[in-house]
């Protein structure tokens, strides 16, 4: 632009009108944080070709605000979030706003007025950016280790299509088990805080043993209700089992073999649940991903970290956390 028509275009700001210049000043005040954001995604970028890991590279000009490289040997051209969840997306300018909004657990329409987008858009973003937290979990878990099952109700939410016939709004699902209108989930915890969750279609041996024998050491020391399928399990696995007979008052044995901390991680993530009025099921493996995630996160307040989970890049970025 020239400079006598740059001079025109800000003698004519006096003749908009007051909404008018509020999208002016939003859209001008985006470009910095979105300069600021770009340079933290590169400022622990190490350039390497994706493709066939060669390093021998050359800048391509920008994309998005991002340094493009090409590769000299593949000519595969990429950025520094090519690849991740949040590659395409636009308006990097909200992204620390939206981590924000995720680690406050903000709604759909509350994430979506915070950074000035639209609702598809903010429902776009939030499984984006759990896409890595909700694959996340702990694959090793020793000591003392504490399982049980929690259940959500099946949720068509989002959908067109059903099958079967709609509930009234409002309607609960009192009946606990492994009905259709039911979605089990075991909850696996050890004394460090260390989380894994699983979706079970049922709860059998045949639906439990498998995701356990992937996490549970063979030294550990197992504690469960006094649910059948789970001494089943412990013997199967070979592993000591401790269960607790909750039917008969027994919740304690020998003054450390217990459920109770699996239980409050239960109580907190059911509570942390109900600002959503119900998560569609095909979706819930990404919410509870998003509430272990912050389950595990100490004095968590800066959205650069919600940034570097959802890029796969906690590691890299650490020192980022600190500004």
């Amino acid at each position: 632009m020239k400079a006598s028509d740059f001079l025109e275009w800000v003698g004519k700001i006096t003749q908009l009108s007051r909404v008018q210049k509020e999208q002016t000043k939003h859209r001008l005040g985006g470009m910095v944080p979105r300069i600021k954001v770009a340079k933290w995604l590169e400022s622990s970028f190490e350039p390497i070709c994706p493709v066939c890991q060669s390093n021998h590279l050359y800048r391509w000009g920008y994309q998005a605000g991002l340094q493009r490289f090409c590769c000299r040997m593949c000519k595969h051209t990429f950025t520094a979030i090519s690849g991740t969840p949040l590659a395409r997306q636009r308006h990097k300018d909200q992204w620390l706003n939206y981590s924000a909004a995720l680690i406050e657990g903000l709604t759909v329409r509350a994430s979506a007025r915070q950074c000035r987008i639209d609702k598809n858009t903010s429902f776009r973003w939030r499984h984006r950016f759990l896409t890595l937290p909700a694959a996340a979990k702990a694959n090793h878990l020793e000591g003392i280790v504490e399982a049980d099952e929690t259940f959500f109700p099946v949720s068509c939410k989002g959908q067109r299509q059903l099958d079967r016939p709609p509930r009234k709004r409002g309607k609960q699902i009192h009946m606990r088990g492994t009905g259709k209108d039911q979605v089990p989930v075991l909850i696996v915890r050890d004394r460090s805080g260390a989380t894994a969750d699983f979706m079970l279609d049922a709860i059998d041996k045949k639906a439990i043993e498998p995701p356990l024998r992937t996490v549970l050491e063979k030294d550990v020391i197992f504690c469960s209700d006094g649910a059948a399928v789970y001494r089943s399990v412990a013997r199967s696995l070979g592993i000591t089992h401790r269960p607790v007979n909750l039917a008969a008052g027994v919740r304690v044995i020998a003054g450390v073999y217990h459920i109770q901390n699996v239980n409050a991680y239960h109580s907190r993530l059911k509570q942390w649940m109900k600002r959503f009025h119900g998560v569609a099921t095909q979706y819930l493996e990404n919410y509870l991903g998003w509430f272990r995630w912050l389950d595990q996160q100490e004095n968590l307040s800066s959205p650069i970290v919600g940034l570097q989970a959802a890029l796969g890049q906690e590691n890299q970025f650490q020192l980022l956390t600190n500004t």
